[in-house]
């Protein structure tokens, strides 16, 4: 392991004991699972206590300890994750302030993930002081999420565990699901989803290739022409030539159905509202361009008459966006910065605006487990009234005749049905246009892509025409 000495709390990791955790570890196997648990638990209560999401810790904490090495980040980032993944059947066992209930935790953690560090993981189990015969449970199938449940439940055999328990007991009132669907929404939101990419100015299939001869897990052919996924393993994008040059980007495929439901012209003009770095400015021109009479390749200069207009509240995410935009060659996007409630575009003037709207996230819990237990109710309630408010400024800037669409990455109908809903009741120049589901073939007024008909994340799109 790299030397996680230097933590700022200033505990000393080198020795038999430590005052975070306040156990002795006897063996060289204990010692080394007891430095890791050290640094784990502290990230852990430095996430809970700041709430501050787990990567922007985890970032901070790498940056400032680079003796790490990769296998030690690894064992770091994905446990900590677990712990977060599961927290809702662990905090069931007691304080995790208490040693032997954490190392409990990390212990049945690596065992509901199948964690490879298996001499690490008996080692938590051992300084955990359970009773339980930790190898027989290491040889257990845990694919499905009743694998899981039942593992727990042998783990744990006075403690009643239930599915529902990992989502918040708060997210159930403002995210209802039909209780058919649930099973399979609490399997998709307690497994890890991949990592989706998206080809621009290459196939696919020449993209999945490439990437397959550097040894990463791509595969193409899903639902979209230009969508591919890396599959679940972590990956340096510096290093990657194709992302280096503009021909991949990286966009989770329900992000994707957004611009594919924009479904923009190639002489198009639109503005996307709340644009952060430009995932989705991207995709609008990566599109426009595909449709454009001339072909296109990353690399060269590419050429459509239309245009994009990219705003956001943050200068260093414009700023970021420009950079994209560089590294794809492409031209025909610009920024312009929102400094107040006017608008920072002409009104009536676009074919397209796209509404983005900050939101709760609900639907990112897959990727940001921890945000499920640093939330409150208050992240889905409190966002509606700015949510309505900046898609009806939003709206000005459509001209008769285009498409508005709103889009959040929330499973809560306060944030989508309703607040799509108080627009056009407020607005009634607009009309909903019918959106074909591309997951599932249904067609449907507003789009909820749920996380488990694709292996992606949650999100939800409406699109609305203005009346002529």
């Amino acid at each position: 392991m790299g030397n996680p000495n230097s933590f700022s709390s200033g505990n000393a990791f080198n020795s038999n004991t430590s005052s975070a955790l306040n156990v002795e570890a006897n063996t060289p196997a204990q010692k080394r699972a007891l430095s890791y648990a050290s640094t784990i638990k502290q990230l852990f209560d430095e996430i809970q206590s700041s709430k501050m999401p787990a990567d922007r810790i985890l970032a901070n904490y790498f940056r400032e300890h680079k003796k790490h090495g990769s296998k030690d980040r690894k064992i770091i980032r994905e446990s900590l994750f677990s712990l977060f993944r599961w927290w809702g059947w662990f905090k069931q066992l007691g304080e995790p302030q208490s040693s032997t209930v954490f190392f409990a935790n990390l212990s049945a953690s690596a065992l509901l993930e199948a964690h490879a560090w298996r001499d690490i993981a008996c080692a938590w189990h051992e300084l955990s002081q359970s009773a339980i015969d930790y190898r027989q449970a290491q040889a257990l199938t845990v694919e499905s999420l009743d694998d899981k449940l039942a593992l727990m439940r042998q783990l744990f055999p006075n403690t009643e565990f239930k599915p529902q328990d990992l989502l918040p007991d708060w997210f159930w009132q403002v995210c209802p699901i039909d209780t058919a669907q649930q099973p399979q929404f609490i399997a998709a939101m307690s497994s890890r989803p991949p990592i989706w990419g998206r080809a621009q100015g290459i196939t696919s299939q020449d993209a999945a290739t490439q990437l397959q001869a550097l040894g990463i897990e791509a595969s193409f052919g899903h639902y979209f022409s230009d969508a591919i996924n890396l599959g679940n393993k972590s990956m340096n994008l510096n290093e990657i030539e194709l992302y280096k040059d503009g021909k991949i980007e990286i966009q989770d495929l329900a992000s994707q159905v957004i611009g594919q439901i924009c479904a923009p012209e190639p002489d198009a003009h639109w503005w996307d509202a709340c644009s952060g770095a430009g995932g989705k400015t991207l995709q609008l021109r990566s599109l426009m361009l595909a449709k454009a009479a001339a072909p296109y390749s990353a690399g060269s200069q590419t050429h459509s008459a239309g245009s994009i207009i990219s705003s956001d509240i943050r200068s260093s995410a414009l700023d970021e966006l420009t950079k994209r935009a560089q590294r794809a060659h492409f031209n025909g996007i610009s920024v312009a910065r929102w400094k107040s409630d006017a608008l920072p575009v002409p009104a009536d003037h676009f074919d397209g605006v796209l509404v983005d709207a900050p939101c709760s996230c609900t639907g990112t819990w897959r990727r940001n487990p921890d945000m499920r237990w640093l939330d409150s109710i208050e992240a889905v309630t409190d966002k509606a009234a700015l949510q309505l408010d900046i898609l009806s400024r939003s709206s000005r800037a459509v001209k008769t005749g285009g498409v508005l669409v709103y889009a959040t990455c929330s499973l809560s109908p306060i944030e989508n049905q309703d607040v799509v809903t108080a627009f056009l009741q407020q607005h009634p120049e607009f009309t909903l246009t019918p959106i074909h589901h591309p997951f599932t073939g249904e067609q449907t007024e507003m789009l909820t892509v749920w996380p488990f008909e694709a292996n992606s994340d949650g999100m939800f799109v409406a699109k609305m025409h203005r009346r002529t």
